[in-house]
């Protein structure tokens, strides 16, 4: 399983407006082969904080959905601009829960 955790900023009075955008890009990624979960969430303890967690299957699924996503023409501006982005990819093996 491939994992990707990401911290992306915004104006805190962006936030929702932010995570509104998102709603068709997450809609789209859930229906690409290979996505397991794909979802931006509100930070609760900074407003201006969004956090992005994916789930794929395989890294080629990831791959594919980047060269996706690099292939769409760029808008002339976002609509919500972030003032940083911060992500990293895992591969994850299953393990035993501490609390089992």
């Amino acid at each position: 399983m491939i994992i990707v955790v990401g911290t992306i900023e915004v104006a805190g009075a962006d936030r929702d407006r932010f995570l509104e955008a998102k709603q068709a890009q997450v809609a789209s990624t859930l229906a690409e082969d290979g996505c397991i979960d794909y979802a931006f969430a509100a930070d609760a303890g900074d407003p201006g904080k969004v956090r992005l967690i994916e789930r794929w299957e395989r890294m080629a699924d990831l791959e594919a959905h980047v060269a996706g996503l690099r292939s769409d023409p760029p808008a002339d501006e976002p609509p919500v601009p972030s003032r940083m982005a911060d992500l990293a990819v895992y591969e994850a093996a299953p393990a035993r829960p501490p609390w089992a």
